[in-house]
């Protein structure tokens, strides 16, 4: 009898990806409908862009919520550290996120500049009232996101990943859908039937 073995998700390379999004018409940002057929002699489907302010928002808000990850996922685990009621040491935030104790200290140096923690001599790291503020938001935030993915029948391992990345980039408006979905029982995202 044969003995089946867990996989390991497969994640597409950026390459791949790339390939996808531009095979869609979507590198640039531009909506076709699915289906769509274009008579173009180069087999690019037609893009219609969207409206200049609202294409370079979605850009300027995918920034802002890059340099905001690194914060949050710092700060979110120190705040789970703290809450295990264990101290939040340098070495112990290396190993969770899986960088080196040199890359940890210079964020934490950031951190600190900047408000979100304080340092005391031979002890761990402790979020301010900011740190502890900012920490919170992502929390509710993730825990939104994880909970939608496993409604949608995610698995338990691809699902904490994808939290990761989507609780960053979700927009407010989105996650409140998200969670007045899951109050719905995920109702409102199945919609009328089509078969009236």
């Amino acid at each position: 009898m044969a003995t089946q073995t867990a996989q390991r998700p497969r994640f597409m390379s950026a390459v791949e990806i790339g390939g996808l999004i531009c095979d869609e018409g979507f590198m640039t940002g531009g909506i076709m409908k699915p289906g769509e057929q274009h008579d173009d002699p180069t087999g690019m489907p037609e893009v219609t862009l969207p409206d200049v302010d609202t294409q370079s928002e979605g850009f300027r808000l995918n920034r802002a919520a890059r340099r905001n990850a690194l914060i949050e996922d710092y700060v979110e685990l120190i705040a789970d550290l703290l809450a295990e009621g264990r101290e939040a040491r340098q070495v112990d935030i290396a190993t969770r996120l899986g960088v080196s104790q040199p890359t940890v200290a210079k964020m934490l140096t950031r951190l600190s500049n900047e408000g979100y923690v304080h340092r005391r001599p031979y002890r761990g790291v402790f979020l301010t009232g900011k740190g502890q503020s900012v920490a919170d938001e992502a929390k509710n935030r993730h825990r939104i996101v994880e909970s939608f993915l496993r409604a949608l029948g995610i698995s338990e391992e691809t699902l904490r990943v994808d939290a990761e990345g989507i609780e960053h980039y979700v927009s407010d408006e989105t996650l409140a859908a998200f969670d007045r979905a899951l109050a719905n029982g995920l109702g409102s995202l199945i919609g009328p039937s089509d078969t009236n």
